[in-house]
């Protein structure tokens, strides 16, 4: 879940003219990490690309290289097809005292502890759809019994949008997230009738406030009196769109790595365990399956960009990153997904799973954008997986891995229909 990122790119393997057949996200190329070089967006504007560890972190965190500058009158075009994620409203396109007045209002929310509250609850819904989903017998399509569910009723009970159509969520998220699966226009309006959704939910909960999220929200936003309706409006809507989409696609992904039959380990080596017993530890051991969840959330992608969730910024002075000065107005990507691959920080080689993470990952960003939900992706991530294996030690792919069908032409990219066995 990132109510706080969003995915801008140099490149997009769906999309480039003559694009190879499709593998899964961790097979993916990535950037070596080295000094900031430049390349150009798919607009054709330059772009700083950012490929360290130390840079990405810097980046994302300096008060002069920010979000909102990408929006401004005299700024350079960044995306083809504007979606969701353009809207200069949003948390997302705001920096400095704005940036945080917006974020003071849900951030007590989305806090560890907060987060930790819910975990008895999350725990239970993990358990009953697993256990459906071992009752509907072998062979189960996951995506729809287990990855999806889960992360939509989580949101929809911090936000009490129990009874919310499903599908209706996930056409307004498809249109919302696109790169190229849908037109400009269909975009749009799209978009229009999620807001619309989104400032009658704000209004209702206005009138009739609960103990959800939105009227804490609300009630937040009308005493401190920092937020306009539209800034109301696009949280709102944001926040159920990121409560359920990057949790869906974060699990699809890492089932399709833990139970892919080629992934590349070695069990000859030491804390490299085979397939099948890297999947039956994190049924045993809750240790084991957060230790995964870590590791999983630093290596496998959530699309197929070259860089990662809330790449993009634009300086507002000159900055020395890595050496080198990138010059006012120009625009700079902070890829995170070569960054948590930097062999200066992580240990190169075959993926340990088990191994504790020395340095946090850039997976959910760094600085005032750092991912509001990350707390609870991680738990709903981190229990789907080990309930998971725990009831189905011997689970594994009912499709091989070249015929898997994928969600394509959106700023993430996950398995559309995932079979497995037992």
């Amino acid at each position: 879940m990132t109510t706080d990122a969003t995915s801008d790119a140099t490149t997009d393997a769906t999309d480039a003219p003559g694009a190879q057949p499709l593998v899964p996200l961790h097979c993916l190329l990535r950037a070596e990490a080295g000094p900031p070089r430049l390349a150009a967006l798919p607009t054709g504007t330059p772009v700083w690309v950012l490929t360290r560890h130390a840079d990405v972190r810097q980046a994302l965190a300096h008060p002069d290289l920010g979000r909102a500058p990408l929006y401004a009158p005299d700024a350079p075009p960044v995306t083809l097809t504007p979606n969701i994620l353009d809207d200069p409203s949003s948390i997302l396109n705001s920096d400095g005292p704005e940036h945080q007045a917006i974020r003071r209002t849900v951030q007590r929310a989305f806090t560890p502890r907060a987060i930790e509250r819910w975990r008895p609850w999350v725990d239970g819904v993990v358990r009953e759809l697993v256990g459906d989903l071992v009752a509907a017998g072998s062979p189960v399509e996951v995506v729809e019994a287990l990855t999806k569910p889960l992360p939509v009723r989580v949101i929809s009970r911090l936000m009490e949008l129990e009874g919310l159509d499903t599908e209706r969520l996930g056409r307004w998220s498809d249109h919302a997230l696109s790169t190229t699966a849908y037109s400009a226009e269909e975009i749009g309006a799209a978009i229009r009738e999620f807001g619309a959704f989104g400032h009658q939910l704000v209004q209702e909960r206005r009138k009739n406030p609960g103990e959800d999220l939105v009227s804490s929200l609300v009630q937040a936003a009308d005493q401190t009196g920092g937020m306009t309706e539209a800034q109301i409006t696009s949280l709102t809507i944001g926040l159920v769109i990121a409560g359920h989409e990057t949790t869906m696609t974060s699990f699809g992904n890492a089932l399709v790595y833990l139970l892919d039959p080629d992934r590349t380990e070695r069990p000859d080596q030491p804390g490299h365990p085979d397939r099948a017993g890297a999947w039956r530890r994190i049924g045993a051991d809750p240790a084991a399956a957060a230790a995964a969840t870590e590791q999983l959330l630093r290596t496998v992608p959530l699309g197929d960009r070259t860089t990662a969730p809330g790449s993009l910024r634009r300086a507002t002075a000159d900055v020395e990153i890595g050496g080198v000065t990138i010059p006012a107005g120009a625009v700079v990507a902070a890829d995170a997904v070569a960054a948590n691959a930097d062999p200066e920080v992580y240990p190169p080689g075959p993926l340990d799973l088990f191994a504790p993470l020395g340095t946090p990952s850039l997976t959910f960003g760094a600085g005032p954008h750092h991912c509001l939900g990350a707390w609870l992706a991680r738990m709903e991530l981190e229990l789907g997986l080990h309930h998971l294996a725990r009831a189905l030690p011997d689970l594994r792919l009912a499709t091989p891995v070249d015929r898997i069908e994928w969600r394509t032409g959106l700023v993430t990219r996950s398995p559309l229909r995932l079979e497995v066995s037992w």
